[in-house]
């Protein structure tokens, strides 16, 4: 099976994105197309399954044991419905994802059968915190919600990470997040 440079989406997407509207500063001034020195953001490529995905994904959470196999089975099926946005930041000196975070599009019935956007999975490197790649990738995901015409996009978070995410206008809702857990 090959790892190849096929992006998970149309990298156009980020490309249009209406940076103006951005709720939060960065200094130094970085955005999707200048994310710093020697870094690219872009969509999920299978390749990256070699360039550290993983890696970086189990700063955040257990990722188990996925073979390339099964990287490209899940990869296709994300790109097929067309409802994920998987976005990383590559170290392009190193050849490493660095950081990555995934906006998934919910359809609905509701709000004349609008889209709901959750932000997922939101790590960034141990060895490059501190550049507000994890603010780029939040703004940048925000961002597309909205150019993909959700209604309204959400997150959950640790309770330490609420004043962070409500820089981007997140607000705590009066809902309760209940899960029903199968596996870790």
């Amino acid at each position: 099976m090959l790892l190849d440079e096929t992006p998970l989406f149309e990298p156009s997407l980020l490309q249009e994105l209406d940076w103006s509207s951005n709720a939060v500063s960065f200094s130094p001034q970085i955005s999707p197309s200048s994310p710093g020195e020697g870094l690219v953001l872009r969509p999920l490529c299978m390749a990256d399954f070699n360039r550290g995905f993983f890696k970086v994904l189990t700063q955040l959470t257990q990722t188990g044991d996925v073979t390339p196999e099964l990287f490209i089975k899940k990869f296709e099926h994300m790109k097929k419905t067309g409802d994920y946005y998987v976005i990383v930041v590559e170290d392009t000196n190193l050849g490493q994802i660095v950081a990555t975070a995934t906006l998934i599009t919910e359809h609905k019935f509701i709000h004349s059968c609008a889209k709901r956007g959750r932000v997922e999975e939101v790590v960034v490197s141990e060895l490059c915190r501190g550049k507000q790649l994890g603010k780029l990738l939040v703004s940048t995901l925000t961002l597309l919600s909205k150019k993909l015409n959700c209604y309204k996009i959400t997150l959950e978070c640790a309770p330490k990470n609420v004043a962070f995410y409500q820089k981007f206008g997140y607000t705590s809702s009066d809902e309760t997040y209940m899960q029903c857990r199968f596996f870790d």
